[in-house]
């Protein structure tokens, strides 16, 4: 299957991070825990996220897929 992961860093560290498998965010600073408890609880920017991985991953992911056995 196809994962999705949206990081977000600051000053080379990574503070908050979606990711389609979890389903939310998930903060690694006192920063990014307090973003993500008030981003988990808006169900439409959830939902963003989530579109994310049918609108972009799946559809590139087809595209990569077939150049790749065009050329084997």
């Amino acid at each position: 299957g196809i994962e999705f992961i949206d990081s977000y860093v600051f000053n080379k560290a990574e503070y908050i991070r979606f990711n389609s498998t979890v389903g939310r965010f998930v903060g690694y600073t006192e920063h990014g825990v307090k973003n993500a408890e008030a981003w988990n609880s808006d169900a439409g920017l959830l939902g963003q996220e989530q579109a994310q991985l049918e609108s972009f991953c799946k559809h590139n992911a087809d595209i990569y897929y077939s150049a790749i056995l065009d050329k084997t």
